[in-house]
């Protein structure tokens, strides 16, 4: 049988010291918003039956192409004066 592996303080400051000099201190907020999205999307896919929506999105938030085209107005024509002359 395997001995129980604890990780103690030291352990865990020595890991965490090691992904700093890895890879910076700039790109650990970016690991740990991945991590969680990864986190959450596990999650949703064990407990929803397939029901992912892969639509891409505007930039207003709405999916592509639920909206319609806004009709153009008609071309007015514009009057010079020779026109009128």
């Amino acid at each position: 049988m395997l001995p129980r592996m604890r990780l103690g303080f030291g352990e865990i400051l020595v890991i965490l010291v090691v992904v700093l000099l890895i890879f910076g201190a700039n790109k650990i907020p970016q690991l740990g918003d991945a991590l969680g999205k990864g986190i959450k999307n596990f999650r949703n896919a064990t407990r929803e039956d397939d029901s992912i929506d892969v639509t891409p999105k505007k930039a207003g938030g709405e999916k592509l192409g639920s909206a319609r085209p806004e009709p153009t107005a008609p071309a007015t024509p514009v009057s010079s004066e020779r026109e009128k002359v």
